[in-house]
């Protein structure tokens, strides 16, 4: 019995996989409007039934996938921590780090319903902590590879400062994709970071 039971819960896992992966591309193409059970189960080559028993609700099929986005944001993110460079040239690579963390087909899927919980009190009441819960995972990654005193007045600020320039250049790059501006823009800002984390503490 158990061994019949296997094939089947891979099978199971499988369908879900591919119908959350089809609700990222969904969501960053048509918006969470379009990002349907039917549109989402189409698109992942499902039966619509067999979406429903995964995500009875276009909301629950939404919020998996925002979850989705976050693992796989996580892995990215631990992936890119372990190929930061030391010495010269770190901060830069640092400021790149969390500017990629904010970009590609999961940040446009995941802005669309940003946007869609920012007049939907309910959608809003549930999104708002799985975004608050990336903002934090970068945010720490930043702190740990700078080694960055936040005790140090500015330096929590500006560290912030990096990943609000990062979903900056992201929602930029949605409309326009300007790599060398971008670059240029990162470069200046690893510079700035540099100063602040240079002040010793209780400098000014």
């Amino acid at each position: 019995m158990d061994a019949g039971r296997e094939p089947q819960q891979e099978r199971s896992r499988a369908t879900r996989a591919r119908l959350l992966d089809a609700a990222v591309r969904v969501l960053a193409e048509r918006g969470a409007a379009g990002a349907t059970v039917g549109a989402v189960a189409e698109e992942a080559g499902v039966s619509r039934g067999a979406a429903q028993h995964h995500f009875p609700t276009r909301e629950d099929l939404s919020l998996a996938a925002l979850r989705h986005m976050l693992d796989r944001r996580g892995e990215e993110l631990r992936r890119g921590v372990a190929a930061v460079p030391e010495g010269a040239g770190r901060t830069e690579a640092v400021v790149r780090m969390v500017v990629d963390a904010f970009s590609g087909v999961d940040f446009r899927a995941a802005l669309q319903l940003w946007a869609a919980a920012a007049s939907d009190p309910v959608l809003r009441e549930r999104v708002t902590p799985l975004e608050e819960r990336m903002g934090r995972e970068v945010h720490r990654a930043a702190v740990d590879l700078l080694g960055a005193d936040e005790s140090v007045p500015g330096v929590r600020e500006t560290v912030q400062a990096t990943l609000d320039l990062a979903r900056g250049l992201g929602l930029a790059n949605l409309l326009t994709d300007d790599g060398p501006r971008r670059a240029r823009i990162v470069r200046q800002w690893a510079l700035t970071l540099d100063g602040v984390l240079a002040r010793p503490p209780g400098g000014s």
